[in-house]
């Protein structure tokens, strides 16, 4: 297969005052298309920034990120931007939800700013596909949070991306829900052919994934 997503000597640090704080050092990872990932490591590791840097939402202090070919890492914002909005979806712990719009009109909105014929059907497919038939007009607040994180996998692969992003996405849910989130990520992801990119303290949901990667004061172990 071919590779999807390629780091060189990535590091990242924060400067504060005199001191510098270095949260990833040296990351090297290969990610090819198809493939499913588990990243795991004790909280303030350095997983979920090694997941904003590849979604291009952190720059890099170092190093290249390369993104079908491409190195991200010396591109524009905006043009960084265009390749995240088409081509990479990201899930987060947190829903961020727009809360007042509806199940629908959430969805429906990631494919009219691509400006893809027809966003309500579209919309309405997914939410249909992933078991909110009933819940399509209702808003956030009227959801569960397994319901809501639902919607929130449906705007982040409406577009069909080849890389999917998710941080903890189970990490406010039950285990029943768990289950079921992880099922339709994992279920999603072999149907479409993307790559799952997926930050868990869940040791049974990391299983899941082909290849686990192991995080330890920002280096990969």
């Amino acid at each position: 297969m071919s590779t999807l997503l390629k780091l060189k000597k990535v590091n990242l640090k924060y400067q504060t005052g005199n001191k510098a704080i270095k949260v990833l050092r040296d990351i090297d990872l290969e990610t090819k298309a198809q493939e499913t990932i588990s990243i795991v490591g004790e909280s303030g590791s350095g997983k979920t920034s090694l997941i904003m840097l590849i979604a291009g939402l952190e720059k890099a202090s170092s190093g290249n990120i390369f993104f079908e070919g491409e190195d991200i890492s010396t591109m524009s914002e905006d043009a960084v931007s265009d390749i995240r909005r088409r081509k990479i979806g990201i899930i987060f712990q947190s829903f961020y939800l727009i809360p007042n719009y509806t199940a629908l009109e959430n969805v429906a909105l990631t494919l009219e700013l691509n400006r893809l014929p027809q966003p309500i059907t579209q919309a309405k497919h997914l939410l249909e596909r992933f078991g909110l038939k009933h819940r399509l007009h209702n808003l956030p607040s009227q959801l569960s949070g397994g319901e809501q994180q639902r919607v929130a996998i449906a705007r982040a692969i409406a577009m069909k991306p080849s890389l999917i992003l998710a941080d903890e996405p189970t990490g406010n849910l039950d285990s029943e829900n768990s289950k079921m989130i992880a099922n339709i990520l994992f279920q999603y992801a072999k149907e479409e052919g993307s790559s799952l990119m997926m930050v868990t303290h869940d040791k049974q949901l990391a299983k899941q994934a082909k290849r686990s990667i192991q995080i330890q004061d920002g280096k990969i172990i």
